[in-house]
């Protein structure tokens, strides 16, 4: 099973089962498919994870049948952007299965519907990223219908930092250091404090002059910073809300960001031969051969310009040594799908 919040999820609004559910697809595309099909929801999605619980297919065949029930419209790999009221921010890549194969509008639109669902109860704590305010959910906001003003208002904890010039001219923070300073003091605010228990407790007893008036916030936000609650009080879960959608490839994770999807598949990844376990196979044997043949060719070479053997330490790297990394190389990229890189002397 993957972390919470990840894995397989089920699209809704299928048809049920029947017997040729998946008849249109290649024989271990569909018997790839049938296993996808039975597995929990939450389940790890990932090639390697399932070859590892498959019986007959290993980790090449599974991640080849992924990208082709993705072309197929059963399978796309989303990444969701969640902005959660603490202030931290985080992508988490959800895998959408659906029995019932889709189109690329179908799949576009519902990934377009997906911005600006509540996700309270599905998202995992993230490390505060302090780029870009975080926007704070209205009490009266519909949980699936996304916001139309896309300007995100500055958090209370923000707002705060910025008041205390009026507060004490003394302790003048620059907009970066609000921004450094914000997670501790949306931490501050989330114990309970108040902002102006905050104010007071930057402003109460400063020296007559301060050289440095954010580093002095940020040792006073650490000591002084209130207790947690205790644990056995109820606390609500902070709200979480999705706040952009992106299309990611299924093989190799890239999103619209960076490279074009088609039809849940990068086009790179499009151009990639498939590669069978036969050809996996006589690739290992190819490279093992050429590996001990290279070798010896340019021992033989060197040899013959230099009138004799060279020592390893006249060469940079020992040729040994050059062989193993590019055959190890190439058998990682051949085990990938991937097809093997020449050899340059």
């Amino acid at each position: 099973m993957a972390n919470t919040g990840y894995g397989k999820r089920a699209t809704g609004d299928e048809d049920p089962h029947a017997d040729p559910d998946f008849a249109h697809l290649l024989p271990r595309d569909a018997e790839i498919a049938v296993f996808i099909d039975h597995l929990d929801d939450g389940h790890a999605m990932g090639h390697k994870v399932i070859a590892a619980e498959h019986p007959h297919y290993g980790q090449q065949a599974c991640r080849t049948s992924l990208k082709s029930l993705t072309g197929a419209g059963h399978l796309r790999w989303i990444k969701e952007h969640i902005t959660v009221e603490d202030n931290s921010m985080r992508w988490v890549t959800r895998t959408y299965w659906s029995r019932t194969p889709r189109s690329a509008q179908w799949w576009a639109e519902f990934a377009r519907k997906r911005h600006g669902r509540d996700v309270t109860h599905d998202y995992q704590p993230g490390l505060a990223r302090t780029e870009d305010p975080a926007p704070e959910p209205a009490e009266n906001e519909s949980a699936g219908i996304p916001e139309t003003d896309p300007t995100p208002e500055p958090s209370a904890a923000y707002r705060t930092l910025t008041r205390l010039r009026s507060a004490d001219p003394r302790m003048s923070l620059s907009e970066a250091e609000c921004r450094a300073l914000e997670p501790l003091a949306a931490e501050w605010l989330s114990r309970g404090g108040t902002p102006a228990d905050l104010t007071r407790a930057l402003t109460d007893g400063l020296p007559p002059t301060i050289t440095n008036p954010g580093g002095l916030a940020r040792t006073r936000l650490e000591t002084k910073m209130p207790p947690k609650k205790n644990g056995t009080e109820e606390t609500r879960p902070l709200r979480a809300r999705v706040d952009r959608v992106l299309m990611a490839c299924a093989t190799c994770d890239a999103d619209e960001r960076t490279v074009k999807i088609i039809n849940g598949v990068c086009e790179e990844c499009h151009a990639e031969p498939d590669v069978t376990e036969e050809e996996i196979k006589k690739g290992f044997e190819e490279i093992a051969y050429l590996g001990t043949t290279t070798a010896r060719f340019l021992k033989q070479k060197l040899e013959r310009r230099t009138g004799g053997p060279v020592p390893d330490t006249f060469r940079s790297v020992p040729i040994e040594d050059r062989v193993h990394y590019h055959y190890r190389d190439n058998r990682d990229r051949i085990a990938n799908g991937l097809p093997p890189r020449r050899w340059k002397p």
